[in-house]
């Protein structure tokens, strides 16, 4: 398993991921619900910044020069505290025929090394409070909780 830097070409192929993962996530929250009504508009809208933006890189998940996923991963500081740097794994997907071959582990063991590379000093990500296997599968990978994001609707 590689993770490859995506480039403008792989604007598509990452939306396409993106949306299936996105729509997946609308039955926890109404907050979850996409604007979009296919992938198509979605390189555009948020991939393409992407691209621009040193902080979030796109790597899609390869392997045998074949994509089986994504992940999108974001870099910050928190100035304020002794160890702040840290690489926020945004996104982690891997496409439905290939989940439980241990790719995602991969992915984040791979992550792992990205962020000693980065001098990070840790590695942060967020799933749905209701999506049990999702943080079943962070806790097995040495993720533990550190706090609880609440959100409210405006409107």
């Amino acid at each position: 398993m590689e993770l490859v830097e995506a480039d403008e070409g792989d604007l598509g192929a990452l939306a396409d991921r993106w949306y299936d993962l996105a729509t997946a996530m609308e039955a926890y929250s109404s907050l979850n619900e996409i604007r979009h009504e296919d992938a198509g508009a979605v390189a555009d809208d948020g991939f393409r910044a992407h691209l621009d933006d040193p902080s979030v890189t796109d790597y899609l998940v390869a392997v045998d020069g074949e994509t089986v996923g994504f992940t999108t991963l974001e870099t910050g500081t928190r100035p304020a505290r002794e160890r702040g740097r840290y690489l926020d794994i945004v996104n982690l997907e891997i496409d439905a025929e290939h989940r439980n071959e241990g790719y995602g582990t991969a992915v984040v063991e791979r992550v792992e090394e990205l962020a000693r590379e980065a001098d990070r000093d840790y590695l942060t990500v967020s799933c749905e409070w209701g999506n049990d296997g999702a943080r079943r599968f962070y806790r097995d990978a040495g993720f533990e909780p550190k706090q609880v994001t609440y959100a409210r609707s405006v409107e």
